[in-house]
């Protein structure tokens, strides 16, 4: 129930910033008003423009990669809370087992178990959404600046006009599919994968793939590239190849000790 909660959580705010970003439409300078376009919006834009060294796509790819370092202790610290929630995983499936009649008292008693449990070992359940949560005001300026600015909306990068959408859906595709290794790489290091994370696999690229083919191509090319480098990350930081490596062997050798225990026993018995 909390992971469905969390992911319809997770589509909404993207809705809402696929609405939003068609709120402003005027020009952004440095005389316009308001904290969002005076202050948000026209310093992305600026900070763009001081990165791109002639090219307003390059400042785009440059301007990600540094926001993606910037998010890097956040995503560390998502990284390191999933792992103990997956760690407490048996511990939640007995606590399911044992409330599992569905009387509001003993719904009342299992959410409050599951806090404890989550509190004693220091873990939020939430912790999930931070990231993205963090990431969806910084993709909404990054879209009102690029088709607000002048000197990014009529930019162009390779066969790009980078205020307008992808006409050959190259971008739009690479994000997709960039989102989708990334979610599944993240997925991969989890050993109980619920029926919601599942879909989410694929309806988080579909949903990209579709706001892609509308939005202007700039915003496509911060996907692409801060995807990319989350699957690198991801790959270097908490290879799942290697984790379930280790999860294998750890299992080998508890299953070697118990075959050991057992034989030990029973050589017990025999002398006895």
């Amino acid at each position: 129930m909390k992971n469905k909660k969390k992911w319809l959580f997770i589509l909404s705010m993207f809705v809402l910033v696929f609405i939003l970003t068609g709120c402003g439409t005027g020009e952004i300078n440095q005389s316009s008003a308001g904290l969002w376009d005076r202050y948000i919006v026209y310093y992305f834009g600026e900070a763009i423009k001081a990165l791109s060294f002639g090219n307003p796509g390059i400042g785009i790819i440059i301007f990600t990669i540094i926001i993606r370092i910037i998010l890097l202790p956040l995503m560390h610290y998502q990284t390191k809370s999933m792992r103990k929630t997956q760690e407490l995983q048996p511990k939640l499936k007995e606590l399911q087992e044992k409330y599992a009649s569905k009387d509001s008292e003993t719904v009342r008693k299992l959410q409050e178990e599951q806090q404890r449990l989550y509190s004693e070992a220091g873990v939020n359940p939430l912790s999930g959404c931070l990231p993205l949560l963090v990431q969806l005001p910084i993709m909404m300026a990054l879209w009102q600046a690029i088709s607000r600015i002048p000197e990014l909306t009529q930019g162009t990068f390779l066969w790009l006009e980078l205020g307008k959408p992808d006409p050959t859906y190259i971008l739009p595709i690479l994000a997709a599919i960039f989102t989708f290794i990334s979610t599944r790489l993240t997925t991969m290091s989890q050993s109980n994968v619920q029926g919601a994370m599942k879909a989410m696999n694929y309806v988080m690229p579909l949903m990209i793939l579709f706001m892609g083919v509308k939005l202007a191509s700039g915003l496509s090319l911060y996907w692409v590239i801060s995807n990319a480098f989350q699957v690198l990350q991801t790959l270097l930081i908490n290879n799942p190849y290697k984790l379930r490596r280790e999860q294998e062997a750890e299992e080998q050798r508890k299953r070697e000790l118990e075959k050991a225990l057992r034989k030990a026993n029973t050589s017990k018995k025999r002398k006895k």
